[in-house]
């Protein structure tokens, strides 16, 4: 593992106005507090376009409990990536409600979070501080998982996009959620960080619930209960994985 200096793990925190800037996520109530799964009740989803509106996502619902595994299956352009970015709160619905009864990442690998001039570093204090983590041990997590050295130091502007996807992929491991977002993360990196994502995340945190958009049908069907198979802006829930396979290789 590459440590940072002291000078680095003693960097002033963020400004308040930017932690204000997201207090909506801190003041967030704990999943204790609700029922305990994410529950997606009507989810509409339009977009306003030159030639009028087009709906991505029509009256989508279904439900993951703790431990459960979901996969959401579709051509490209079928809104699987707007669907995660509304579960996580990147993006609000049209209509319909979410319920997030358990405690939920960020989609791994968004790095659209991050505050680009701040370095890697204060990025990972401030999200410490967000979420009640200790700074010292995420720093380490993230360090240690991350593997961007000095760079760390270094404003993210500066990151190239995989480096961004490190970046927030240990920030998204260093808290211990109960579910996991996951679009196509383990496209990160050379072939051994891929593996490395794939420990971390599906042997280290097979206890944990998550909903996966992946086009690699064999890390679908070996760890997946069921399948959101999407089409036209339409939904259906299949509990068969199999069957769900098989139709979601015939759309």
């Amino acid at each position: 593992m590459t440590m940072l200096s002291e000078q680095h793990q003693l960097a002033p925190l963020p400004s308040q106005s930017i932690i204000d800037r997201h207090s909506d996520i801190s003041n967030l109530p704990r999943p204790e507090a609700r029922g305990r799964s994410i529950r997606l009740d009507s989810i509409v989803k339009d977009y306003h376009t030159a030639i009028g509106v087009r709906r991505v996502l029509n009256k989508i619902s279904f439900e993951v409990g703790p431990g459960q595994k979901i996969a959401l299956l579709g051509r490209n352009g079928a809104g699987k990536s707007t669907l995660m970015k509304i579960i996580g709160g990147v993006e609000p619905p049209t209509s319909g409600t979410i319920h997030r009864g358990l405690f939920m990442s960020w989609p791994i690998a968004f790095a659209g979070g991050f505050e680009t001039t701040m370095s890697g570093v204060d990025n990972i204090r401030f999200i410490a501080r967000l979420y009640g983590r200790p700074i010292k041990d995420t720093l380490e997590r993230v360090d240690d998982f991350a593997e961007l050295g000095k760079h760390l130091a270094l404003p993210v502007r500066t990151y190239s996009s995989g480096m961004r996807a490190r970046l927030a992929f240990g920030l998204t491991l260093a808290v211990d959620f109960e579910c996991f977002l996951i679009d196509e993360v383990i496209s990160v990196g050379d072939q051994r960080f891929q593996r490395k994502c794939h420990e971390e995340l599906f042997v280290k945190r097979k206890h944990c619930a998550m909903i996966l958009v992946s086009h690699d049908l064999g890390i679908i069907h070996r760890y997946c209960d069921k399948a959101l198979i999407l089409k036209n802006g339409y939904g259906r829930v299949m509990n068969d994985l199999d069957l769900a396979l098989d139709i979601y290789q015939s759309l």
